[in-house]
């Protein structure tokens, strides 16, 4: 079964939790490397466009957008999240 957007979403929260936990200053998320860990990539029936989209609507005016592709929604968006999230 292909991931849903909140799949992305709860497994970019726990990268960002995790950056937290140890002290990062900022945690950067590849598309590419979240979509594996949530499974379903690289594959005929990915969902890179929804994971792509989970990290931008994660992304505050605090981050910055490090690499994207051309289109905007590609395995090499990488976006950095700085630490701590405002709550």
């Amino acid at each position: 079964m292909a991931p849903s957007i909140e799949e992305f979403r709860r497994a970019l929260a726990k990268l960002v939790e995790a950056g937290e936990e140890l002290g990062f200053v900022a945690v950067d998320v590849n598309a590419g490397n979240l979509h594996r860990r949530v499974g379903g990539y690289p594959g005929e029936d990915h969902r890179m466009p929804m994971c792509c989209e989970a990290m931008r609507q994660a992304a505050t005016s605090d981050d910055v957008v490090v690499s994207e592709p051309p289109s905007g929604q590609g395995a090499s968006l990488t976006i950095r999240y700085r630490l701590p999230r405002r709550k």
